[in-house]
């Protein structure tokens, strides 16, 4: 099951590190700005989420020191800035552990959510969103898209204009 809190927003701390400010976040508070979670202990209901919400592709990734070397920290250090995209974003952990922080659109706030084998999150197009690694540094996910993948990334403030986000905003009301 998800464990979502309030990120501590300590910047001179690892951002592998847990972050935990303590404050936790639930499911609701999640879906009240668009993610959808759901705890698939199964590929079978994975499979399930995919054909209810018409995704059509996947693709499995592996993020580790063995797979991506020395290229390892720079990799997390682009996933690391904030960005949008134009289309949700959907993982499901099948091994490993990491991070997503998504951005509370009422308050500014990042919530910090770790994933572990089994979660499945889907988060809309528009939502601010950075992701990294745990410290045991090592994350094997099942990525899902509707259509052909698009691994645009619109950087924040850059984005602020962007359509997509105006209807992810509009979205919330």
């Amino acid at each position: 099951m998800v464990e979502a809190y309030y990120h501590d927003n300590d910047d001179s701390v690892d951002f592998r590190e847990p972050h935990n400010s303590g404050e936790k976040v639930s499911l609701e508070q999640l879906a009240r700005i668009g993610a959808f979670y759901k705890f698939c202990p199964t590929l079978k209901e994975v499979d399930q989420v995919a054909l209810d919400r018409a995704y059509k592709n996947r693709d499995t990734v592996s993020i580790s020191k063995e797979s991506l070397g020395d290229a390892l920290l720079p990799k997390l250090q682009t996933f690391y800035a904030e960005h949008l995209h134009e289309d949700e974003e959907i993982r499901y952990i099948v091994d490993g552990e990491g991070y997503f922080d998504v951005r509370n659109a009422s308050d500014d706030r990042w919530i910090r959510c770790k994933l572990t084998p089994g979660d499945l999150l889907v988060l809309p197009a528009g939502i601010y969103h950075r992701f990294t690694l745990t410290t045991q540094n090592y994350v094997k996910a099942i990525r899902l898209f509707k259509d052909e993948p698009k691994w645009v990334a619109h950087s924040r403030p850059d984005a602020d204009g962007n359509p997509i986000r105006s209807e992810y905003l509009a979205a919330l009301q």
